[in-house]
């Protein structure tokens, strides 16, 4: 019982381990220069996966990413120029976070304005459905009274 307890929690315990598609082959000799590369690689997100970033990737174009801003840190490249140099190259949509300038600023604040002006919309209809006055109730007429005492005879 002891080893299918300790065999169960090795199996979950590889789970909870970060899945890296990084290649022994990709990695620098240098420690400082490769911990860079891992977190520069930890804001740039994969092409082919969407909302991965490129050490998570098996992607074919995740590992050219990486081989990239290995070569450009190995060129001497600081953080800031590998990375301004991939979005030159490939847009910046390869940000997992997109910066705050120029027209994606109307994007981050989309959200935030359309939930105020929901709020103003919904204001304005409650506003004006409690000054609505009540619709006058009419009577019945004297044929529909009938009709209705016959149906209800039935």
């Amino acid at each position: 019982m002891k080893r299918l307890a300790l065999i169960l929690s090795l199996a979950l315990a590889m789970f909870a381990m970060p899945a890296l598609a990084v290649q022994p082959d990709e990695i620098l000799d240098d420690p400082k220069l490769e911990q860079r590369a891992r977190d520069i690689s930890e804001g740039l997100r994969c092409l082919v996966c969407r909302n991965e970033n490129i050490d998570a990737s098996n992607a074919e174009l995740a590992r050219d990413l990486r081989l990239l801003v290995r070569e450009r840190l190995l060129e001497g490249d600081s953080n800031e120029e590998v990375v301004d140099f991939i979005v030159a190259r490939y847009g910046e949509f390869v940000l997992l976070k997109p910066t705050m300038t120029g027209g994606n600023w109307l994007l981050w604040a989309a959200g935030p304005l359309m939930l105020l002006f929901a709020l103003g919309a919904g204001a304005v209809y409650l506003r004006g459905r409690a000054r609505a006055q009540e619709p006058a109730q009419q009577d019945l007429s004297e044929g529909e009274q009938a009709r209705l005492r016959e149906i209800l005879d039935e």
